[in-house]
């Protein structure tokens, strides 16, 4: 099946984190395209900084999935080694240097409306990070998934830094099952 088939009724598809309906039915999403991409290498690329509250969510979603140990899944970007701005450029290319054809998942932080706050969004094709802060970076990822971490539109910077990181570790944790639970039914046999 390809990516584009999965996501016929929508490019995105959004739940909130700790609304187990929409959380299983975004991870049978994932299940979809992970499994027909499943002879490609996953690569799941989790990109912020642990110098910011609200972009704290890709680090910690890396951490938790690298600390699970799944065979053979990739994850860049952890509290430890985050991927953000100044590393991007040099990660992407090591992973293009280092995997043949890989399929990347990007995971990022971001910011959008009051009542979108503590959504998860799948999407088909490339994230654009630093896209809520009016960075120029470079697209990344075949899908991506993003947490809405704090409303958007007004001084971006100071509402990162000042996000609630009780909703970013809750929603990291749920980000991170997410992944793990696809990878698993994918992946390992």
């Amino acid at each position: 099946m390809s990516i584009l088939s999965v996501f016929t009724e929508s490019h995105k598809f959004k739940a909130h984190f700790d609304d187990k309906i929409g959380t299983q039915k975004m991870e049978a999403r994932l299940i979809d395209v992970l499994y027909g991409e499943r002879h490609r290498p996953l690569v799941i690329l989790c990109i912020g900084t642990d110098r910011s509250t609200g972009d704290a969510l890709g680090p910690l979603t890396g951490t938790y999935l690298s600390r699970l140990g799944l065979p053979k899944l990739t994850v860049l970007g952890t509290l430890e080694q985050p991927v953000h701005a100044t590393n991007l450029n040099e990660n992407i290319q090591y992973i293009q240097s280092t995997y043949h054809n890989p399929f990347i998942v990007a995971i990022d932080a971001c910011l959008g409306k009051m009542d979108s706050v503590g959504n998860i969004t799948l999407a088909n094709g490339p994230l654009k990070p630093g896209a809520g802060v009016h960075k120029e970076l470079p697209a990344v990822g075949e899908v991506h998934l993003t947490g809405i971490v704090n409303v958007g539109g007004f001084m971006e910077y100071m509402v990162l830094q000042n996000t609630r990181l009780g909703l970013v570790w809750k929603m990291s944790e749920a980000l991170s099952d997410l992944l793990a639970n696809a990878y698993i039914k994918t992946r390992v046999s």
